[in-house]
């Protein structure tokens, strides 16, 4: 694991469980959403459980998708 995941891996805990919650929210499966976002099946999931560091645009258009505010991510 590299040192700058490790030193924000609660951040990156807490943004993967707000996308779950709000995706839960909406109806969505991990794979519905990564379809709508154009990204494979199974990175919405990994993002969830923070094994994969989303880009800042991949975070606004999860944020889109789910119709919520970046911060409410965040």
């Amino acid at each position: 694991m590299s040192k700058d995941r490790n030193r924000h891996l609660e951040k990156y805990k807490k943004l993967g469980e707000h996308i779950r919650k709000y995706r839960l929210e909406r109806g969505l499966s991990q794979e519905e959403l990564a379809f709508r976002i154009s990204s494979a099946r199974n990175y919405i999931g990994c993002i969830e459980r923070a094994e994969k560091l989303p880009s800042l645009n991949t975070i606004f258009d999860i944020a889109e998708e789910l119709q919520v505010n970046i911060k409410d991510l965040l």
